[in-house]
């Protein structure tokens, strides 16, 4: 019987990012901390796990290991505390920023803008918005329905949305103003908005904060 192979899942397939075969070498390193100096072999992820953890705590590699090694000096095995600590690490980066990264977060900027603000998909749909925004749409718009304010809304921006995107990647997240116009039935309304990418993964949206008509 003979055997077929099974093909590596595609990019948009995979449920984890790629291993690349640099991050299995061990790499032997000198760390030390005050008098205290250790030899320490791990495998080259792990140090870049520690290399961020020290940056994002603004500290040294070698106060890591001193604070790991403390705190598991009855284990005996140093290395496999560090790996557990790297794992343990990242899983708690990981947790606040799904916190961080969620519709909840969004709705909560929206909610303390005073301007009118809403979040705008790469569709140009709006998900959601704030109150000042529905006022302005009931001021401008009267034909708009009270309900829901998102369903019959037509939207039109001056730059494309994935122009807005690149130019948020190119100039390091800086705000991108462009002129918009929304409309309901027969009524339109023009005005300016500020675009920023929302703190979110999947999908990309935008938030959108006016700021003039």
């Amino acid at each position: 019987m003979s055997g077929s192979a099974i093909s590596p899942p595609a990019d948009r397939d995979r449920l984890l990012p790629p291993l690349v075969a640099e991050d299995f070498g061990l790499e032997f390193r000198v760390v030390g901390r005050g008098g205290t100096r250790r030899g320490i072999r791990l495998e080259r992820a792990f140090w870049t796990s520690l290399k961020q953890m020290a940056e994002n705590r603004k500290c040294t590699i070698g106060m890591l290991i001193e604070e790991i090694a403390e705190s598991h000096a009855n284990t005996g095995n140093l290395t496999s505390a560090i790996r557990v600590a790297c794992m343990r690490g990242l899983a708690d980066e990981n947790l606040t920023l799904q916190r961080l990264a969620s519709i909840k977060t969004i709705n909560a900027i929206l909610v303390a803008c005073p301007s009118p603000a809403f979040a705008l998909s790469s569709s140009k749909k709006i998900l959601t918005f704030n109150a000042p925004f529905q006022q302005l749409v009931r001021r401008q718009l009267p034909a708009a329905p009270n309900e829901d304010t998102r369903h019959d809304l037509k939207l039109a921006l001056d730059l494309n949305v994935a122009d807005i995107f690149a130019r948020l990647e190119a100039n390091g997240e800086t705000p991108v103003a462009t002129g918009f116009v929304i409309g309901a039935g027969d009524r339109r309304y023009r005005g300016q908005l500020n675009a920023v990418r929302a703190p979110v993964v999947e999908p990309e949206l935008l938030m959108a904060f006016v700021f003039g008509g």
